[in-house]
């Protein structure tokens, strides 16, 4: 399977939720499913519990931008560590480098910062990092290489940035510091963890 580059509309409302970001589109069309024929009753029909689970996993994977194999193996990892399965498995997914772009305000949107790191843009600790699934570890220093600071693009998405308490942003270097992974109540992310560990304890 590859990565989903296909109307991000659409699947924020499969979700109903604005899980790409701020969309004038959707906000005009949340309440209605995706679909050319309107309401469906089978659509509209009673989930099943593994449904409801499934479409929580689904919802989690295009948040973060993760294709299955990826995210099952971080499942299997978050198990392996110490703590509540479900919050470590947002933890490993909010300390994912393009995540934290994102969240430095590099890039506006999580596909962006992906971008980012993918055309070597990124650095962690001084060193070009080009891998956007590379966890983050304390203490990590993640700017944007100095080449690439007059991007024009960086300039307009780090004017708009947002504040997380487990991230510092040095104004004068424009670089972040990972302080570490986030706590549950930290994560802005309406993702029911726990229907996810259910789904693949099964």
């Amino acid at each position: 399977m590859a990565r989903y580059t296909g109307p991000k509309t659409k699947i924020a409302r499969k979700f109903a939720a604005p899980i790409f970001g701020d969309d004038k589109n959707f906000e005009r069309r949340k309440n209605q499913p995706p679909g050319q024929h309107g309401p469906n009753k089978r659509r509209n029909a009673k989930k099943s519990e593994y449904a409801i689970q499934l479409t929580e996993k689904q919802k989690a994977k295009y948040t973060y931008g993760i294709l299955e194999r990826q995210f099952s193996n971080m499942y299997k990892k978050a198990v392996r560590a110490k703590g509540v399965t479900g919050e470590v498995l947002l933890q490993l997914c909010e300390s994912r480098l393009d995540n934290v772009v994102f969240r430095l305000g590099y890039a506006k949107t999580r596909s962006g910062a992906r971008q980012l790191v993918s055309h070597r843009h990124v650095t962690v600790n001084g060193e070009l990092v080009n891998i956007p699934s590379y966890i983050l570890k304390d203490g990590d220093v993640i700017a944007i290489r100095e080449k690439s600071k007059s991007l024009e693009v960086i300039a307009d998405s780090l004017a708009g940035k947002s504040n997380y308490d487990w991230l510092q942003f040095n104004d004068e270097k424009q670089s972040g510091t990972f302080i570490s992974a986030p706590e549950r109540m930290q994560i802005p992310e309406d993702i029911k963890e726990q229907l996810i560990v259910e789904l693949y304890s099964k």
